[in-house]
């Protein structure tokens, strides 16, 4: 009875052994079997018209990507780099080594792995846009050059830019020396960008146009990127008052010279406000007729001139007046430039250089605008400047 009893007792005991090892064996099963990974693509399958600087993003669930490639329609593989994408937990960006071309198509392709090795897949070909026309823009100043502290970034395009926040949003300025510079549309094909006051001397400046794959408007696309550098020199600022028929010069903050001069009769006035010396001439013939006045008009010449400094596109110049020395200091005569002896002329023209300021007060004319000329920037008042941005 005791022995059967036990021999009972102990197949019980293995029963229940055995159930509960098939019940646990059941339930790590289930553990163990991972979910499945899932790939999504930014660009859907078919897409046309993508720009081809537009992030290829790529999102992954319920695993690691593991490979991404770009394929052209003939084969060609496109080197690239998968990172985080900063905007997206979560998702990658895959970036090309070099640019995607226009009007082709590729093929993006994304693996991804779940915890269990198991490879998951998707696939998108998608066609890059073809541009009606694409452009480049002219910047100045040019890449390496050294300009004086009145000269400003301008950027000039061939065609109207119809979307400028789209542009000037790519538009990248870099200063060695903090400003708090400003994009200004002059019209529908030329941007400006200056800071509030003069630049500080000695800046070191970098302008980066990305433009490449950006829409401008009305089928314009950006055809490459750019990059200019250059240097703000010595701070050149010089005071032609032609109430007090003076020219003051400044170097830093200390007078240079101050020199008899004569400025614009009351019949052709010098413009007030800030001039920008564009270039210089060493010998130039000024010519009326390139504003309209017929050299036999009344008031209209011909002359051969020295030591000329351009201040303004309108005509208006620093340069050598022999002939009005006796009216120097004391009369306005000119047809508005500024006239000085030789001597001082040829002094002004070795110190010179482009991006120097010229301000002009006290003249009976009207204030330096749009109608003078390429530069006249510093005339316009910043609150107005500012609002010429398209970034708002």
């Amino acid at each position: 009875m005791r022995r059967t009893a036990a021999i009972i007792a102990a197949g019980a005991l293995v029963f229940l052994a055995g159930c509960k090892a098939d019940t646990s064996g059941g339930a790590q099963a289930t553990a163990d079997k991972a979910a499945p990974a899932q790939v999504s693509l930014s660009v859907a399958d078919g897409t046309q018209d993508v720009s081809p600087v537009q992030p290829l993003e790529i999102a992954v669930t319920d695993g690691k990507l593991r490979d991404v490639t770009v394929e052209a329609a003939d084969g060609t593989k496109v080197d690239g780099a998968v990172a985080p994408d900063p905007q997206q937990e979560g998702s990658s960006v895959w970036t090309p080594t070099d640019k995607l071309a226009y009007g082709t198509t590729y093929t993006l392709t994304a693996k991804a792995k779940n915890t269990a090795d198991d490879e998951a897949k998707a696939s998108s070909t998608f066609t890059t846009v073809s541009p009606a026309k694409v452009s480049t823009p002219s910047i100045g100043p040019l890449d390496g050059m050294t300009v004086g502290v009145g000269m400003p970034i301008r950027v000039y395009f061939d065609d109207p830019v119809a979307d400028k926040a789209a542009v000037e949003s790519h538009l990248k300025v870099t200063t060695s020396t903090p400003t708090d510079g400003v994009w200004s549309w002059m019209n529908n094909s030329e941007v400006h960008f200056r800071p509030s006051q003069y630049w500080p001397a000695n800046t070191h400046i970098t302008l980066d146009a990305n433009l490449y794959g950006v829409n401008m408007g009305d089928g314009v696309w950006g055809e490459k990127n750019r990059s200019v550098s250059f240097d703000i020199g010595a701070k050149h600022v010089s005071v032609a008052d032609a109430g007090a028929h003076t020219l003051t010069v400044y170097d830093g903050d200390q007078v240079a010279q101050t020199y008899p001069m004569s400025a614009g009769s009351n019949a052709n006035p010098t413009r007030n406000g800030a001039h920008v010396v564009t270039e210089s001439y060493r010998n130039i013939t000024m010519d009326s007729s390139t504003f309209g006045l017929a050299v036999d008009a009344p008031g209209g010449y011909r002359a051969d001139v020295e030591y000329a400094v351009r201040i303004s596109n309108n005509g208006e110049f620093v340069h050598a007046a022999p002939w009005s020395v006796g009216q120097q200091g004391s009369s306005n005569v000119s047809h508005g430039c500024i006239n000085l002896s030789t001597e001082r002329a040829s002094w002004f023209f070795g110190f010179s250089v482009p991006g120097d300021v010229v301000e002009v007060k006290n003249s009976v004319g009207p204030t330096l605008s749009a109608a003078d000329g390429d530069i006249y920037d510093w005339a316009v008042p910043w609150a107005d400047w500012q609002a010429g941005s398209a970034l708002k």
